[in-house]
């Protein structure tokens, strides 16, 4: 089935080709008519999918991570393309071409782990260093790593941007920590190392997009906490010595309060130099990759402007290439 990728898609386009379905809500309208909200993916993006008159059958006909063929057309709302789909059904994935849809690149994840290892092999304290080894000796868990996302949407949102979002911040924070004096840079490495991983086991990997109901109910900052209590607990069963317990908690605080606010979801604020530090390279990261990504997908016909972003509040310059 030949198909446009989502980020070649134009206004008012006629369309009848496979997309994978991320997601599906069943919906009712002010006139008391059902419709079902898509939002529809392949490699290139995602694209809001709009199905009038619908009903349970046509609902309950696919599932969230589906392949699925559409028919119907563009059409231009408030600056964002979106498709009125007028026929949906499942389709087997033998009826279509994976590479369309995989936005997983091992070669980069393999790279991206082999950086990972030296950045921590390098770490001058050895607790740290120790600690990073355990870690990286657990296979499974570090497979998962490789492919896991860093988010449902805004950045990093696609298999293997947890790792890549990691490995850019530990470099980042290895330029900037030696800027400010005070700051423990091993010590701040290793938070930006620790700070996301509980995504491992908050988001669910493979081809839905969403939380594991760990995810709903604990959340990544607890959950990266209580995996860290438990590798420091077999670090000390392995080496016969106790994990400094101040540096624990140090540990501890930078998964907790890298947020930055009560109100973005962190139990504590940041209270450190490197917790502080932390917060804002990280929000630094997320914030350049999600305005990186917002440009490559834009499909306006302004060759300068991107379409106004409702979640940024602005239009985005494009960069000259």
């Amino acid at each position: 089935m030949s198909r446009t990728p989502i980020n070649q898609l134009g206004d008012n386009q006629s369309l009848d080709q496979a997309f994978q379905a991320t997601d599906k809500q069943l919906r009712v309208n002010r006139q008391g008519g059902k419709y079902i909200l898509l939002k529809l993916a392949d490699r290139t993006g995602t694209i809001s999918g709009m199905l009038w008159n619908a009903d349970e059958s046509t609902f309950e006909a696919f599932q969230r991570g589906d392949y699925v063929s559409c028919r119907g057309r563009t059409q231009l709302h408030n600056n964002q393309l979106q498709i009125i789909v007028s026929e949906i059904r499942r389709l087997d994935e033998d009826q279509v071409e994976r590479g369309d849809f995989d936005r997983f690149d091992s070669d980069q994840a393999a790279r991206l782990g082999e950086r990972l290892a030296e950045i921590l092999g390098s770490l001058q304290n050895v607790h740290l260093r120790r600690l990073g080894q355990i870690y990286l000796d657990d296979t499974e868990w570090l497979q998962r790593l490789r492919s896991a996302p860093a988010a449902v949407s805004n950045h990093h949102a696609y298999p293997g941007g947890l790792l890549r979002h990691t490995v850019d911040l530990m470099e980042l924070v290895q330029s900037v920590g030696p800027r400010y004096d005070g700051v423990d840079v091993d010590l701040l490495t290793f938070g930006a190392f620790l700070h996301d991983l509980g995504k491992v086991e908050e988001l669910a990997g493979g081809s839905e997009s969403g939380y594991t109901d760990r995810g709903q109910l604990v959340g990544h900052l607890v959950i990266g906490v209580q995996d860290l209590g438990d590798r420091i607990r077999r670090l000390a069963e392995l080496t016969g010595e106790a994990f400094p317990e101040a540096l624990q908690m140090q540990l501890e605080h930078l998964i907790l309060s890298h947020h930055g606010t009560l109100e973005f979801g962190s139990p504590k604020i940041p209270q450190t130099l490197e917790a502080i530090a932390l917060h804002h390279l990280d929000n630094l990261d997320a914030k350049m990759a999600s305005a990186q990504s917002v440009i490559a997908a834009d499909i306006g016909g302004d060759p300068n402007w991107t379409n106004y972003q409702p979640a940024l509040g602005r239009k985005l310059w494009k960069p000259r290439t």
